[in-house]
């Protein structure tokens, strides 16, 4: 598929997925992959689309004040740590294993979103972190919280996709911060995330810049899109929109795996 094309595609893609909080890394492995991408080629081209896309997203979404930059930092520490590892160590894996990974990794998170909000849990025990947010004091746990991350980044790293599709509910379900902050601090993350993870597969040699510029392009403008349609979205429609798109890209990834 001609690569001018295809940043097309991405373009439309961008646009839907920043208003998840996932930048779209998930379809684009998706897309790559269809388009006659090995796996591991399409999870490196789609960790550079990823860097490049939620770069401008995020500048959008900090500028709109919808970024909360403490868990930004929390959060990805862990991720890039994480996420490198998981691009690092992808070689291990085949294709087959990766795929079944990032199906059943974005059905779950599609479910999660789903998932109707108990009354909110105050913070107690030294385990528990509060952070602020408009004025409300929002409870970490951190021995759910961590090891929740840091599986997150791990996957997210080595199938190529953002970690949005697991922080987004994570902080949504788990910290009950807005969607929309979670969709911006999740946009934040998934840069440091996709950075981390595409330097893990750069260091395996499965990428082609020349492949991968064109279509990086078309998602940079789509991000930009796309956090201009969030900031003005309702947070139900942003949740909707989240649980659909996972669970569309879990079937055709399964469907292109068992056809």
């Amino acid at each position: 598929m001609d690569s001018w094309l295809l940043a097309l595609i991405v373009f439309f893609m961008a646009a839907i997925m920043t208003m998840s909080g996932r930048g779209g890394g998930n379809f684009y492995v998706v897309t790559l992959a269809l388009a006659g991408f090995g796996m591991h080629e399409a999870a490196t081209t789609g960790q550079f689309i990823l860097v490049c896309s939620s770069l401008f997203a995020t500048l959008v979404f900090g500028k709109s004040r919808v970024v909360n930059w403490k868990l930004v930092l929390i959060i990805g520490t862990m991720t890039f740590i994480s996420a490198f590892l998981g691009g690092f160590f992808s070689d291990v894996f085949n294709d087959r294993i990766l795929k079944i990974v990032f199906a059943l990794f974005i059905s779950l998170a599609a479910l999660f979103m789903l998932w109707p909000l108990k009354k909110e849990v105050k913070s107690k025990g030294r385990f528990h972190l509060s952070i602020n947010i408009n004025g409300i004091a929002h409870s970490i746990n951190l021995l759910i919280v961590v090891p929740i991350v840091l599986f997150t980044g791990f996957v997210s790293g080595m199938v190529g996709i953002s970690g949005g599709s697991f922080l987004v509910p994570l902080m949504v379900l788990l910290i009950r911060i807005p969607m929309k902050i979670a969709v911006g601090t999740s946009t934040t993350l998934v840069l440091v995330t996709a950075l981390s993870g595409f330097l893990g597969h750069l260091s395996t040699g499965h990428f082609n810049i020349k492949l991968a510029l064109p279509i990086a392009v078309g998602g940079v403008l789509g991000a930009i899109i796309g956090t201009k349609l969030t900031l003005n979205s309702n947070p139900k429609l942003l949740k909707i929109i989240f649980a659909t798109t996972s669970l569309i890209a879990a079937i055709i990834m399964i469907y292109t795996e068992l056809r």
